[in-house]
């Protein structure tokens, strides 16, 4: 008798045994499920709140991807400060000479050449005298990948201009037929104030300085430019309604022939 009064406690000890352990993996299961859950949603409201974040131009990418990530992103951003202020540098004296000083292109490369060739050739003669070797004048060859690769560039920023001319053109997006116009209207106005050297020269410093502030105070110029968009399109939903509106249409109806 009181071996089967063993027996019977061991069979339900071993019964509790096994639905503890089912017990555990149950709530083990659910609990990693939920755990899993949790991190599902918060990566998605992570995404949907900065797909909320407004951003200049639709940006999706960081600044110094936009500009090619390579080379000229980095001197546009300050990446490497002496190749920056070397850029910089050059650009203002080629400003200085030709618009301060009013140096001409032509009378410039002349005179930098006949420098540079007096140089190289009183050198080259005195060595002779003075027990040095020569100067050693190096062959310059202008690479053919290099020209094709600015040549391929050029023709397609050119075709993306006339394509997007040739679309604003169509008549089929009037919002941006007249942000076309105001901007070529605002250019025509910077272009009766300066000359070409002048505005070309403001467009280099602001190409170097822009970008770098506005990948450094981000944040505070999309909030602003969010702000601004929204009242452009207050006042264009305005313009629409009292102008726009208001411009009579001709009927477009099929004309039949005999």
């Amino acid at each position: 008798m009181a071996d089967h009064a063993g027996e019977h406690d061991k069979h339900e000890s071993a019964a509790e045994s096994l639905i503890d352990k089912i017990t555990e993996k149950f709530h083990g299961s659910g609990s990693s499920s939920s755990d899993s859950d949790d991190d599902a949603g918060i990566k998605s409201a992570a995404s949907a709140a900065k797909a909320k974040i407004y951003r200049l131009f639709g940006r999706e990418k960081p600044v110094h991807k936009v500009f090619g990530g390579g080379k000229p992103a980095d001197i546009f951003l300050w990446r490497d400060k002496k190749v920056t202020g070397g850029v910089l540098g050059l650009a203002t004296a080629i400003w200085v000479l030709f618009e301060l000083l009013e140096y001409h292109l032509l009378t410039l490369v002349c005179h930098i050449l006949i420098l540079g060739l007096a140089v190289i050739f009183l050198w080259s003669n005195a060595s002779t005298f003075i027990n040095k070797s020569p100067p050693k004048i190096p062959e310059l060859v202008l690479p053919q990948d290099i020209v094709q690769g600015v040549a391929s560039a050029l023709r397609t920023e050119i075709n993306t201009a006339f394509a997007l001319l040739r679309e604003v053109a169509s008549g089929r997006d009037l919002k941006r037929f007249l942000a076309v116009i105001a901007g070529l209207w605002i250019v025509s106005i910077l272009g009766s104030c300066f000359n070409s050297l002048t505005l070309f020269y403001i467009c280099f410093v602001l190409l170097h300085t822009v970008p770098v502030l506005y990948e450094k105070y981000d944040d505070k110029i999309d909030a602003f430019a969010e702000k601004a968009e929204a009242e452009f399109k207050k006042q264009y939903a305005v313009f629409n309604v009292k102008v726009l509106s208001k411009i009579p249409k001709g009927p477009l109806k099929d004309k039949k022939f005999a």
